[in-house]
């Protein structure tokens, strides 16, 4: 998983023998300035992810993989501790401006965005994609006992 390995075979022709030499290709990290934070909050649990424009991840967290258990999860405190978890990962790549998307409600909606403002980074654009119901499918009928 870590470093890639080009192995070349050299042939020295004059005497009929082969060489083979291993060379370590270091993998170049990708620079990214623009990127988006997609924050998913719940009664339960709030997850961030921090994707480029073309939509693949750079960084993730949750209040989960923090360690945080049970009704902790999801506290604004645990919101607020992963968005700055998810901002230190994402500065590996030099990112600069953040665009941002909530999706859901619960109590660490707030709290998660200003730890991503607290970052250090510049935010664009801040937008709600909560789904919002439009009347979908018909209710059962009631139980008759």
């Amino acid at each position: 998983m870590g470093q890639k390995k080009l192995i070349t075979k050299e042939t020295n022709e004059t005497e009929g023998t082969q060489k083979a030499s291993v060379e370590v290709v270091k993998k170049s990290k990708k620079q990214v300035i623009n990127g988006v934070a997609h924050i998913s909050v719940s009664y339960n649990n709030t997850m961030i992810a921090i994707t480029d424009t073309k939509g693949e991840v750079l960084a993730w967290s949750s209040s989960g993989a923090l360690g945080f258990k049970g009704s902790k999860k999801s506290t604004p405190y645990a919101a607020n501790l992963v968005a700055k978890n998810v901002v230190e990962k994402a500065k590996r790549y030099n990112l600069i401006n953040l665009k941002i998307t909530v999706k859901g409600v619960g109590p660490g909606r707030e709290s998660a965005i200003r730890g991503l403002a607290a970052g250090g980074l510049n935010i664009t654009a801040l937008m709600d994609k909560t789904p919002i119901a439009h009347n979908g499918v018909k209710a059962k009928k009631p139980r008759r006992v």
